[in-house]
């Protein structure tokens, strides 16, 4: 188990990206070119297209272009993407929507957001938030709160605070494991245990919720 941990710390980024979210290093060159989102509002879901090489393995993987997500929330009187990073943090909103491929990034919503995420509901998304400020990025996927990855704490956020769940629960079974990219890449991390059955959320299940609607897409 040790030697495991011990790969995964150097080629965890890989099966981060194809599966749980894209996961962005710091100190990452921004554009300046992108304006801030005149349409988001707190409580809305973001997602975004990495810019790493790795985005082949994701469309593979997830059938999705959209590989990293993160909740809005207010912070010091702004609006800041929560995030699941290494470690989990806020982030300017226009410095994580210059981060991904040209800029190009979309904004979901609930449909009742109106009767749902009210003031004290979005409180309570910060409350709920708390406990994974400064967590790790959780490179294995696992469903505890010891680590935590971009689309699992999107979920858990939403889940705690409005009791809804804005995605499908799947297994890592359930995904597109059959090209040799994603093999090897999934060989790396696990050798020859992996946790097939893991119970997962991820990017694109949350965009293609029912209980979300897009807000702005540029």
């Amino acid at each position: 188990m040790a030697s495991l941990k011990k790969i995964a710390l150097f080629t965890a980024l890989p099966l981060a990206a194809m599966i749980g979210g894209a996961l962005y290093l710091t100190g990452m060159p921004v554009k300046k070119s992108v304006q801030q989102s005149p349409a988001a509002q707190a409580g809305d879901v973001i997602f975004q297209e990495s810019m790493s090489d790795l985005s082949t393995a994701i469309k593979l993987a997830t059938h999705s272009k959209y590989s990293h997500c993160g909740i809005i929330l207010p912070k010091d009187g702004e609006l800041y993407v929560y995030e699941a990073l290494q470690p989990v943090r806020y982030t300017p909103l226009q410095q994580w929507i210059n981060r991904g491929r040209k800029g190009h990034y979309v904004i979901k919503r609930l449909k009742n957001a109106d009767s749902v995420v009210t003031q004290t509901t979005v409180q309570k998304m910060v409350d709920a938030g708390k406990k994974y400020n400064g967590k790790n990025y959780d490179f294995y996927f696992g469903w505890s709160d010891e680590r935590i990855y971009c689309s699992e704490l999107v979920w858990k956020i939403y889940k705690e605070s409005t009791g809804l769940e804005l995605g499908k629960l799947e297994q890592l079974k359930d995904f597109d494991l059959n090209s040799p990219a994603v093999k090897e890449q999934m060989k790396q991390i696990y050798g020859n245990n992996i946790p097939m059955t893991e119970q997962i959320i991820s990017p694109v299940s949350m965009f293609n919720s029912p209980l979300l609607k897009t807000v702005e897409e540029k």
